[in-house]
């Protein structure tokens, strides 16, 4: 009866100190606010999010989709975040079990009857109370690191997806200059047949020739430079998706690719909810708030209890008789006397600490809003430069054209065909160059704003 009264009183002081927690209360540091965003074309509406788009719902490709699927499926890099997602899981578990008593059990049988140390079949407690919110705190703060690491799997998967996407368009982008290559190549190289047939006719200089010669080599330069950026894009993509470098199915060309133009832009305070990486850093700044509380309870006593029941007797024989029988409850108390100031200076690390992940969060915070606005100005300027690359294609093409008649009637030389011809190669590119950048920029703006990439 004494036992379990004792018992009762050190569970009641287990109990009571919950209200007896130090350290200090966590409170969101302010942050720079902004009504709307400078290069948004459209008012802020804070009742619809970007978040509730799905990424699959952006493109009308199915191949791109089925690599994006298989990315999420296979990459190593969100295998890694979802292992160390788990190991946090685990230290979490175990900070729990710090709130809780112990129990271990021991054995020690010996044969001869004057040993020092008679036989024993004990079990034992120990029980380190948490009077001033050391393992509550340290429990928080593992909280908080979970959190921060499912934020930063959100924040590869993100990665990820964008990254595939983008890729992608760049894959389809060099088919489409590679196809325009050749067919400059096959252009000029029935333009230097013509020609040579014309110089050894005596129709034409051997300027005119040596100088279509040297457009035909120049093409086909371009083949193998553009074929190897390919094979560089494919096995790329390959590694994303989690396979052995190989080729790429390819769906769409980037100009049948249609991607949403249009998402809902919210306020600049939406971020610190929308994207991952603000959110991670806010959940690291309150796990580092949390430990200064664990510094700062290492400075004040520990209270603990044991307990101890089981059987001992210098007899082996005798070892489980009744008068064997023992048991005891007792506690304890220990706290640091002069330590040079060193618990002192771990709540001060901590407390630097802490400000340091604030700091990189309200860095963070102002990095993601200038990445929607820049992402917001390329979306609105690659579209108004789009349509004065295609003006360009148009216009290059008809001046080649043009100049390849009046050159064949005898009005000019053909260097000026030679100048049309270059002109409207590379006006070709460049168009198809700005296609994919047009459409790298919306998956990164929906990546800017926080999308749905669950």
């Amino acid at each position: 009866m004494k036992t379990l009264k004792i018992l009762l009183a050190l569970f009641l002081i287990a109990v009571f100190p919950y209200g007896c927690m130090v350290g200090p209360k966590y409170a969101q540091p302010e942050q720079p606010q902004a009504d709307s965003f400078r290069y948004s074309n459209q008012p802020a509406d804070t009742t619809k999010s970007v978040t509730t788009i799905k990424w699959s719902s952006l493109f009308n490709d199915d191949v791109l989709i089925g690599l994006i699927e298989k990315g999420i499926q296979n990459n190593y890099d969100l295998k890694i975040a979802i292992a160390r997602l788990e190991q946090v899981q685990a230290n979490l578990g175990m900070a729990k079990a710090d709130l809780y008593p112990s129990f271990q059990y021991s054995g020690q049988v010996n044969s001869a009857e004057t040993f020092q140390w008679p036989s024993a079949v004990l079990a034992n407690m120990s029980w380190e109370l948490d009077f001033w919110g050391k393992y509550r705190h340290q429990k928080v703060a593992l909280q908080n690191e979970l959190l921060a690491t499912d934020e930063a799997r959100k924040v590869v998967l993100s990665t990820i997806v964008s990254n595939i996407a983008i890729s992608y368009f760049e894959l389809r982008d060099f088919d489409n200059q590679l196809e325009i290559t050749i067919h400059t190549l096959e252009t000029r190289q029935k333009a230097y047949d013509i020609i040579n047939d014309r110089f050894i006719s005596g129709y034409v200089a051997e300027l005119d020739k040596v100088q279509i010669e040297q457009q035909v080599a120049i093409a086909e330069a371009n083949i193998p430079l553009i074929k190897r950026q390919i094979t560089a894009l494919e096995n790329a993509i390959s590694v994303l998706i989690g396979q052995v470098p190989q080729a790429i199915p390819r769906g769409k060309t980037n100009s049948e690719l249609l991607i949403l133009t249009e998402f809902p832009t919210s306020v600049p305070s939406a971020l610190l909810e929308n994207r991952p990486d603000v959110k991670r850093q806010e959940y690291l700044y309150k796990a580092a708030f949390e430990r200064i509380g664990v510094a700062q309870a290492m400075r004040y006593p520990s209270f603990n209890i044991s307990a101890i029941a089981g059987f001992t007797n210098i007899m082996i024989n005798d070892l489980f008789n009744d008068g064997s029988y023992i048991q005891n409850v007792g506690g304890g108390i220990t706290g640091p006397i002069f330590n040079f100031g060193k618990n002192k200076r771990r709540v001060d690390y901590n407390r630097k600490l802490a400000e340091e992940m604030k700091f990189n969060f309200q860095k963070t915070y102002l990095t993601a809003i200038a990445e929607v606005e820049n992402s917001l100005q390329n979306t609105a300027m690659f579209k108004e430069e789009w349509t004065a690359r295609n003006r360009q294609v148009v216009a290059a093409q008809k001046n080649y054209d043009l100049s390849n008649a009046r050159y064949y009637n005898g009005y000019v030389s053909y260097l000026e065909v030679l100048d049309a011809q270059r002109s409207l190669f590379e006006a070709q590119l460049s168009l198809s160059q700005l296609t994919q950048k047009q459409l790298s920029s919306m998956v990164q703006l929906y990546k800017a704003l926080g999308g749905g990439w669950n």
